[in-house]
């Protein structure tokens, strides 16, 4: 009788982690980041990864912000997204952006109880910058939202002839299984026909391991794009590089928040709570 008993137990547990892997599939993990020797800051005018400036970066004073004002500036930002309403069922709506102590702060749900188009249930925030640049080093220091839904700092532009998109930070750490996933993507969506040899939407689409979870604190993420290479980092840490065969396009920049189902980031009414916090944008141009 023991016997059976312990052989039901073994096959209940079995099933149950049968039934979690379906929920929850595994993760495919390129690598893991070695946070151990992470640069530090000696100077806000070069990127995290390059404080010795031996790259010769510029500060693009002009274009970079430090969110330490009392109002968006709508010189450099849209302060929602012009051409895209939002991916169902999450609308961006401007009441979800502010600035506060010297943070651009995204959260979730302020438009009060305006009536929202047919297939939005929920809101967040979403700004774009109204420059496009091409190629430099752009960073920012993030606090992700611990809710589920997707926090964003990423370049794109949606043009005639080409679609493409870097995502320098898109990641949903506020629900438990994706808090040390750290994603890494770049998209050709769209390409004229006797370019890049591209029929359809393609992307290079890479999880990192990263040790510590990443709603928990600040981290700086940074991109270095040049016409050779697409290097990401993050704390000043490389650790991705990709040949540059498609992006050639000057590109915005964007924060945001939104759903995403291949995240599994859906609203959660229990949790509105949410916040993003972005410190800071800065964009380089190498004097090289």
């Amino acid at each position: 009788m023991k016997i059976k008993i312990f052989l039901f137990c073994i096959l209940l547990q079995s099933f149950f982690a049968y039934s979690q892997d379906l929920t929850v599939p595994p993760k495919n993990y390129i690598d893991t980041v070695e946070t151990q020797n992470v640069p530090k800051r000696i100077s806000n005018k070069y990127p995290l990864s390059d404080q010795a400036n031996i790259k010769r970066w510029k500060l693009l004073r002009k274009y970079s912000d430090e969110f330490d004002s009392e109002k968006l500036d709508e010189v450099k930002w849209y302060p929602n997204n012009p051409k895209w309403k939002g991916r169902p069922p999450t609308y961006f709506h401007g009441s979800n952006v502010s600035l506060e102590e010297g943070e651009l702060v995204i959260r979730v749900n302020k438009h009060g109880d305006e009536i929202l188009p047919e297939k939005f249930t929920h809101t967040t925030g979403f700004i774009k910058s109204k420059n496009k640049f091409l190629y430099g080093y752009f960073e920012a220091e993030l606090k992700l939202m611990d809710a589920p839904w997707v926090s964003g700092f990423w370049m794109t532009n949606v043009g005639k002839d080409w679609w493409t998109e870097i995502d320098i930070c898109e990641n949903a750490p506020g629900l438990d299984y994706n808090r040390n996933d750290l994603n890494s993507n770049i998209h050709v969506f769209k390409a004229p026909k006797n370019k890049g040899n591209v029929k359809k939407h393609f992307s290079r689409t890479k999880k990192y391991y990263f040790p510590k979870e990443l709603q928990q604190d600040y981290h700086v993420w940074g991109l270095e794009w040049t016409p050779e290479y697409i290097r990401f980092y993050i704390d000043g840490i490389l650790f991705r590089e990709a040949k540059n065969t498609h992006w050639h396009q000057p590109l915005e920049v964007n924060f945001n928040c939104e759903s995403n189902k291949w995240f599994g980031a859906l609203p959660d009414d229990n949790r509105l709570d949410g916040e993003y916090h972005v410190k800071y944008f800065r964009a380089w141009q190498s004097k090289k």
